[in-house]
């Protein structure tokens, strides 16, 4: 099968993975001073559903919290698991990102709305780790949360 096969894009593929996530690592997040920006408020609204956060700053490499949680500057340096790796990098500033992330083996990568880069989620594809690509997980999980309550 294709690579491209295996990118989760039905809503029951999405489905299953939101249905599975509990702790997810936002790559490119802000800090409060940035609550008009997606990059907080996404998280933030995933917190409050229930989510647990870990940030993971590009911007503020000062911050040691981020929503109250321990920040990392590098995924490979987070502690236990990850269920998904929510991403707010532009599409050229992907492949910087790319080892961290093998590195770091989560289940699935998440890029936000806007952010589509073929070669870069081929290779996370190619090494198992499940992605999701142009699409906003705060709509998507407000979604299926109502269909499934």
């Amino acid at each position: 099968m294709a690579w491209q096969g295996q990118l989760l894009e039905s809503d029951a593929q999405i489905a299953a993975l939101l249905t599975a996530l509990r702790r997810i690592a936002v790559l490119g997040m802000r800090g409060a001073e940035h609550a008009h920006r997606p990059a907080y408020y996404v998280p933030e609204t995933l917190q409050r559903m229930g989510l647990q956060i870990v940030p993971v700053p590009v911007h503020d490499l000062k911050a040691t919290q981020m929503l109250g949680q321990p920040v990392y500057h590098r995924l490979a340096d987070i502690p236990g698991e990850l269920d998904l790796v929510d991403v707010f990098r532009r599409p050229m500033e992907l492949a910087p990102h790319l080892p961290d992330i093998l590195a770091k083996r989560p289940a699935a990568v998440w890029l936000q709305t806007g952010i589509r880069h073929d070669a870069f989620a081929e290779r996370l594809v190619r090494e198992g780790i499940a992605v999701v690509q142009d699409r906003c997980l705060m709509v998507e999980y407000r979604r299926h949360h109502k269909a499934a309550g």
